[in-house]
């Protein structure tokens, strides 16, 4: 399964892990894959600490992580993370505060409350002084031979400090536009993400989008992503001109993932539908558990969502109240498509496991048809 891109990368298998975790990102590349780091909110200072602990166990191999570049205001046009606080209304705050009251969930203190509110702040705020002391913090790195921008064009600037490392820059897209755009920056490989994926995604399906963004690539591998859980699926991606598959959600519900036992039990009773769009958890479009408290931001009288990152900062009051009142109807999380695939608990390396002989038959069943 090697390609030109694990080859330039000096990896085993095509398949890249995007997970908040870094235990999962440790035992993807541990099993001769890539583990991307999902830091955009971690500060420079967890950043550090979280490298320093998947270095530790992945044996000299490289590791990747994936951060938010902001756009490209000015230092003087950002706001701090207190300021972003402040300018999250105090209807959105009655709005869930209700809810959750007749949902019956114990509230908590409103010290407890402003302390959430201000933790989400300084970790959802990506400020350009964050980015740059994060990416700062990434370029110092031996065993980082792999960034990727997960949303916007990625800035001149990041481009050319990373070359200057001898690092390659990815960037996630959701048409062949973005894949131009991205094309033009510099960046060395593009992600065509589908709709079918968890997070931020366009509307574009993933079986159509990917040949689109190969084409639009001119020769810029492509990582294929969205909905990705088996061999067969790997093959089909290499089939349409991909380099390498990009997986998130599958790694939710393994060991090695941070989630609670609660949350992966949320997860295990959903099937594909139950993941769908909206903007109730960050204020961009994005893909997520379809659950009681994201259908009350789909009601007549909810407010509309705040633009991010307020949103996401708002949520971190609701999202604690509903986890320490142990009912996840009211909390969500982002997650694909590929969640009705996701029904038992496992780990990172029968995972890789599985795909690998799935896709092994998967190829044998191809060759049996294709041959003369």
């Amino acid at each position: 399964m090697q390609t030109e891109l694990t080859k330039a990368l000096g990896i085993e298998l095509p398949i890249f892990a995007f997970s908040h975790c870094r235990d999962v990102a440790a035992a993807v590349t541990k099993a001769g894959g890539m583990g991307s780091l999902g830091a955009a909110w971690m500060t420079p200072e967890e950043l550090e600490m979280s490298l320093d602990w998947i270095e530790q166990r992945v044996d000299g191999k490289p590791i990747s992580v994936d951060l938010v570049f902001p756009g490209t205001g000015g230092e003087d046009a950002e706001k701090s993370p207190e300021e972003y606080r402040k300018l999250i209304p105090a209807e959105h705050l009655s709005f869930v505060k209700r809810l959750l009251d007749d949902a019956g969930i114990a509230d908590i203190s409103e010290a407890d409350r402003d302390a959430y509110l201000a933790e989400y702040a300084q970790k959802m705020a990506m400020t350009h002084k964050k980015s740059r002391e994060q990416l700062e913090v990434v370029l110092s790195r031996k065993s980082v031979n792999f960034i990727v921008g997960a949303l916007g064009v990625t800035p001149e600037w990041v481009v050319k400090e990373a070359h200057a490392k001898g690092v390659k820059v990815g960037a996630l897209v959701g048409n062949a536009k973005h894949a131009a755009k991205q094309r033009a920056a510099g960046v060395d490989v593009l992600v065509a993400q589908g709709t079918e994926a968890g997070g931020s995604v366009g509307n574009i399906a993933s079986m159509v989008l990917w040949p689109q963004v190969v084409e639009a690539a001119e020769g810029v591998p492509v990582l294929a992503a969205g909905g990705i859980t088996r061999g067969s699926h790997i093959l089909a991606a290499l089939a349409l001109g991909c380099q390498g598959v990009w997986m998130g959600s599958l790694w939710l519900t393994t060991a090695e993932s941070d989630l609670s036992i609660e949350m992966r039990e949320k997860l295990f009773a959903a099937v594909s539908e139950d993941a769908r769009l909206s903007k109730a958890m960050t204020g961009k479009q994005g893909r997520m558990l379809y659950t009681k408290y994201v259908d009350a931001w789909h009601r007549p009288d909810a407010p509309k969502p705040l633009d991010w990152p307020m949103q996401s900062i708002m949520n971190g009051y609701p999202f604690k109240r509903a986890e320490r009142g142990r009912n996840l109807d009211y909390w969500t999380y982002s997650v694909g498509q590929a969640v009705g695939d996701m029904n038992q608990h496992t780990t990172v390396k029968s995972e890789i496991e599985r795909i690998l002989n799935e896709y092994v038959e998967a190829l044998d069943k191809l060759q049996s048809v294709t041959s003369y």
